[in-house]
């Protein structure tokens, strides 16, 4: 079950809003992956989106740091429109090196832990604060150790990802993205690379994080930690958002008929 304690603290009226999405419009050439998504996440909230292959989820996660360009609409994190300058009426896009200024507020974790397989761990973890937040190596080593301690693997800090198994190299990108210290945490179906014994210790990691407060946008086929982490489920489909709503209602007792079919497919 969710904490309510948690749960009520997340939602309370007057928390800042950390996520928006105002007619957000995506193409890829003909084919039209959003199509205007209005979307509101407070600031402490975790929510999950469900849906089938190809509904637009990960696109629309990959909008919200400007891995994507969205085609029409504005997309905010913070207050700050995403990867654009506002300048009387217009957009202007930012310079790649303000857009990755920007997006170090953004922790993103992929499918693939994508490591760098040359380094240590220690050394994946310290890497971006060093170079994109220029941050002295004797201030960053031990934030890095203590998050690593944070999920498990302080004997690693001197492994190489090729000596972890899957779950510890994911376990390894959630801190590395927590070294940032990042306003919002995006996991682009995290377990789905896993081999299923290894995806309750990523999971673990992750309610953990949701329990500390933490904003989290989370793309995923783990119907129970949707249910009993998240604050509200989202339901995708072709593009839309079909439904939505509180996290045990929307896997408990869906409303429309095509979230009814996809979780009847998934559970």
């Amino acid at each position: 079950m969710t904490n309510t304690t948690t749960h009520t603290a997340r939602t309370d009226t007057g928390t800042r809003t950390m996520v928006k999405a105002d007619s957000v419009d995506k193409n890829y050439g003909t084919l039209h992956v959003l199509k205007d998504i209005n979307l509101d996440i407070a600031a402490g909230e975790v929510v999950c989106m469900i849906g089938p292959s190809g509904s637009g989820k990960s696109t629309l996660l990959r909008c919200i740091n400007h891995l994507e360009r969205i085609d029409g609409g504005r997309m905010w994190v913070d207050g700050k429109v995403v990867g654009y300058d506002i300048k009387g009426k217009k957009l202007h896009e930012q310079k790649d090196a303000d857009i990755r200024r920007n997006r170090a507020d953004i922790g993103m974790v992929f499918q693939h832990f994508n490591l760098f397989p040359h380094m240590t761990v220690l050394e994946n973890l310290i890497e971006a604060p060093r170079q994109v937040l220029k941050q002295k190596k004797t201030d960053v080593i031990p934030r890095a150790l203590q998050l690593l301690k944070r999920v498990g693997l302080a004997d690693k800090a001197s492994a190489y990802p090729r000596q972890l198994s899957g779950g510890q190299q994911q376990r390894v990108a959630i801190a590395r993205a927590l070294c940032m210290e990042p306003k919002l945490m995006l996991f682009d179906e995290p377990t789905s690379a896993l081999d299923p014994e290894l995806v309750g210790e990523v999971l673990k990691v992750m309610k953990d994080l949701a329990q500390s407060g933490m904003t989290m946008v989370v793309v995923t086929h783990e119907m129970n930690f949707a249910r009993d982490v998240a604050d509200r489920v989202i339901f995708m489909a072709e593009g839309t958002i079909i439904e939505q709503g509180p996290a045990q209602q929307i896997i408990r007792n869906p409303q429309n008929e095509r979230t009814q079919a996809f979780l009847n497919s998934v559970l």
